[in-house]
């Protein structure tokens, strides 16, 4: 709200002013220049003018829908409570409302009534838009409104109608989709940009084989990199642009990438940057990230927070305390990293009695690390990843293609009239949801083998090389060597130590391999 006016009561009455509010709206500002909303004030100034009134506070909502049920309004809502308390904050008296043309008000029927809820508190209120002066305290008036906003609301469907309508058609066309030009690609969003796109494929290469975004995203910025728009890249921005089908040449529309009438991926006419496969094993990746932190009362916390940074430390969360407990069983907390002032060494630790631990563990972490790296190293020589990375087929495609056959005959049976709308309707949704079913599987299938396939075919000379470099110097990100760390152990159990001089002992520890 941008109050223009002061007047106390007694002006009013001397000037013979009467006091009005005016409201602007515009749903969508392309320019972000404010232009049109601060149009529609100037045509409300010259209606106040010319009916004798006089604009004490102008309220705003540029930008914004008022056909959308779920977006709230801001400046119509503190419009609403003016015209009931028939005052500004400052107790400056209003006595009416002027607006450009209705739909600039309101678009849904709800929300006449609320504006017409606030004038019955009071007499004598006036409403005018450009054209005429209107008595909103009139049957007939109110019952007209209520008739105009249900015919714009109609309206307002048709537009969205029409709206679905012309994206579905560009999507099954393969034309590309209108915004911002996108990452990877040049200004007619056909061409590959070679620099951005080498980028880009680089980036989903890495991420298949388990460079963190923060990662990625630092590296980028550290080079100076921007996005198409001129800005930072966060974690937030390369996962939109990972997820996005438009990498590997594909649409998609409501959750569900498009397929045309044969049930065939639809390709864009625009150039990928990588394959339908790769883009398959990232979404995948980003899947299997989703749910929730569980307490060690088992409640459900917080939701999982993005891949946002790299760890700190190389085995967080991946060693577990192996010492017996009193009434036999093993405590096995996962440790945690502390650090001793004045010691360069972290250690690994396990949590104390008030935290669910024993408290009771602790072990020298940089030989802990050393040890670990070696023993997955080794693991890889030994081609332990290569073992579960051959092509194996998924085996239900039969039972896929069998389902949308049925359906397919179930649909046509109905369109020829030959069953009942309840039989179809009846038998429909559960073919649908089975389809959905095998594809969701098919995909995550999909994905995880090409995951696996990036895991087995990295050089392990070259892994080993770079485990120990730098990363300035092309060594590995931590979280490079996490994933790695990851695919090869569920956890590292850590058994206490006897007494006596405190010396590293690796057969105290024991990795808990994944084909175990």
């Amino acid at each position: 709200m941008r109050q223009i006016r002061t007047l106390t009561l007694d002006e009013v009455r001397t000037q013979a002013l009467i006091p009005v509010v005016s409201y602007a709206r515009i749903s969508s500002d392309k320019r972000k220049d404010e232009h049109g909303v601060q149009d529609q004030h100037k045509i409300n100034r010259k209606t106040a003018q010319k009916h004798g009134w006089v604009i004490v506070a102008e309220f705003t909502d540029n930008d914004k829908s008022a056909a959308k049920v779920d977006l709230v309004r801001d400046d119509f809502e503190l419009m609403l409570k003016v015209l009931s308390a028939g005052s500004l904050s400052d107790r400056t008296p209003v006595r009416g409302l002027i607006v450009v043309v209705e739909d600039r008000l309101i678009r849904r029927p709800g929300d006449y009534e609320r504006v017409v809820d606030a004038y019955h508190r009071h007499a004598g209120f006036v409403f005018a838009d450009q054209w005429q002066k209107k008595d909103l305290y009139r049957e007939d008036v109110e019952s007209m409104g209520l008739i105009g906003a249900v015919f714009s609301r109609i309206e307002v469907r048709k537009i969205q109608r029409r709206m679905r309508n012309n994206h579905r058609s560009r999507a099954e066309r393969g034309v590309p989709a209108g915004g911002p030009r996108p990452f990877g690609w040049k200004p007619d969003r056909l061409a590959l940009d070679v620099k951005e796109s080498d980028l880009s494929r680089k980036a989903a290469k890495d991420f298949l084989e388990g460079r963190s975004l923060h990662s990625i995203v630092r590296e980028w910025q550290e080079a100076g990199i921007k996005t198409s728009l001129g800005n930072e890249w966060t974690t937030r921005s390369l996962k939109v642009m990972l997820c996005n089908p438009r990498m590997c040449g594909l649409r998609e529309l409501d959750g569900e990438l498009v397929r045309d009438m044969d049930d065939e991926l639809v390709r864009g006419q625009w150039k990928p940057i990588i394959t339908v496969e790769e883009w398959i094993a990232i979404r995948t990746i980003f899947d299997s990230r989703k749910g929730y932190f569980i307490g060690r009362d088992m409640k459900i916390m917080k939701p999982h927070q993005p891949d946002y940074r790299d760890h700190s430390y190389l085995l967080s969360g991946i060693l577990r305390c192996g010492r017996t407990q009193p009434d036999g069983k093993p405590c096995n907390t996962p440790l945690r990293v502390t650090r001793k002032k004045g010691v360069k060494h972290h250690s690994y630790a396990c949590l104390s009695k008030a935290e669910g631990g024993c408290g009771r563990l602790s072990r020298r972490g940089d030989l802990v690390d050393e040890y670990v790296s070696e023993a997955v190293l080794a693991k890889l020589e030994e081609a332990a990843f290569t073992a579960s990375a051959g092509q194996v087929e998924w085996g239900k495609e039969d039972q896929l293609k069998d389902v949308v056959s049925r359906l397919d005959e179930l649909t046509a049976q109905w369109n020829a009239g030959n069953i009942t709308n309840n039989f179809f309707f009846k038998l429909a949704p559960g073919l649908e949801k089975e389809i959905a079913r095998l594809r969701a599987e098919s995909a995550n299938f999909a994905g995880s083998a090409k995951v696996r396939q990036a895991r087995a075919g990295a050089d392990v000379a070259d892994i080993r090389r770079r485990w120990n470099l730098p990363e300035k110097e092309g060594g590995f990100p931590i979280s490079r060597k996490r994933a790695y760390i990851r695919e090869a152990l569920h956890t590292v159990i850590v058994y206490p130590a006897s007494k006596g001089p405190k010396t590293f002992n690796p057969d105290l520890l024991y990795p808990v391999w994944r084909e175990d």
